[in-house]
């Protein structure tokens, strides 16, 4: 499911804790009085250089600029190459001490960002061009994680629907978004239907199950990397098909966002967060399993458990769309974002035209 749609009933109760924390502490037993005895000679040295030690590190962590990365949801597949950047001190290098935060809010990574309370965040390119045509928020996007959509057009398989024009007379389920009705409008318009020929039903949060139950015949918002695995690991045959085309351009899935100040007075702190990300990526595109396991070492098990099964397809799901022969992992084009303002504005989705270099630049 689309992780906006689902976050606000998920956090209310799951993160009120866990929200914005940092990693915990582990403290190792208390040697025994015996062993102290008998080593003691030798102990205090060690002591000595123990405490030495840990007096650099305090001071390396010191001259580190801290980072507050927000997530657009917890710890899954899309994470993977932030967590491996930093399990093998990729952001260090760059003198940055990376914090991955959880939202407690469905917007917290675009919000946060704005308001200068986090750094970077990880969120999506059509709700960066509203916030910044309709809000006037301070932000921009400064790479392209996936280069196309997840969201896809997702049902049974004895349902039949592989096209738009198989949606013709069927219901679809939907989390109750704009921008849900505005993609099934052109779809059914690019095969020269209308809207009204499709019943949408707002089901909120239970796209997989409203799908599963018979409620509806088919749902927009699951994501192709997420709910398509997970549905076949429970033994579920589906078709499903990309949002994209069919009168709608192809735009990003998720982003990275910052804030205009920071571009401005720190332009290099997110050129160096960018370059340790790609460090990152570039492992994970040679060593998916390797890396994989750091993230799974890193899920939220309380709130958000990972099936390796799953993240796995996920991650072989994923890294053709987050790098592809024609774009780079994070390269992002003003043609595609242009292509998506004048889309949205056609649709009704921003107030306003909004210029291309208001919501997206290229750090260098």
């Amino acid at each position: 499911m689309k992780k906006k749609a689902i976050m606000a009933t998920f956090m209310a109760t799951a993160l009120v804790a866990a929200s914005l924390s940092g990693c915990g502490n582990s403290s190792k037993p208390a040697e025994t009085t015996a062993k102290a005895e008998t080593e003691a000679s030798g102990g205090a040295q060690e002591s000595t250089e123990q405490s030495a030690a840990s007096e650099t590190d305090t001071k390396d962590k010191k001259d580190l600029r801290e980072v507050n990365v927000v997530l657009d949801w917890y710890p899954n597949a899309i994470h993977t190459f932030l967590y491996t950047a930093i399990e093998r001190g990729y952001y260090e290098e760059e003198g940055l001490d990376v914090q991955i935060r959880f939202p407690s809010n469905a917007n917290d990574a675009l919000s946060m960002v704005a308001a200068g309370k986090a750094e970077i965040g990880m969120y999506y390119q059509q709700d960066l061009i509203q916030a910044v045509a309709n809000q006037k928020a301070p932000i921009r996007s400064v790479g392209a994680i996936v280069q196309s959509p997840l969201n896809i057009i997702l049902s049974l398989k004895d349902k039949n629907i592989t096209s738009p024009k198989d949606m013709v007379g069927k219901t679809i389920g939907y989390g109750g978004t704009v921008l849900s009705e505005s993609l099934v409008k052109c779809m059914m318009e690019s095969v020269g239907a209308d809207a009204s020929d499709v019943k949408m039903v707002d089901v909120g949060f239970d796209l997989m199950s409203s799908m599963t139950t018979g409620n509806v015949d088919a749902t927009i918002g699951c994501l192709v990397n997420h709910e398509v695995p997970q549905m076949e690991e429970e033994g579920f045959e589906l078709n499903y098909f990309p949002v994209s085309g069919y009168g709608i351009p192809n735009y990003y899935e998720e982003i990275f966002l910052t804030n205009n100040k920071l571009l401005e007075e720190e332009p290099e702190v997110v050129a160096g967060f960018l370059r340790a990300s790609k460090k990152g990526f570039d492992d994970f595109k040679a060593d998916p399993d390797g890396c994989l396991a750091i993230l799974m070492n890193n899920q939220n098990e309380a709130n958000f458990p990972l099936t390796q099964s799953v993240e796995e397809k996920s991650c072989e799901t994923l890294l053709p769309l987050m790098e592809t022969a024609d774009a780079e992992f994070l390269s992002q084009t003003e043609e595609c974002w242009q292509e998506n303002i004048d889309w949205m504005l056609e649709n009704g989705l921003i107030d306003q035209d909004v210029d291309v270099a208001d919501v997206m630049t290229v750090v260098e």
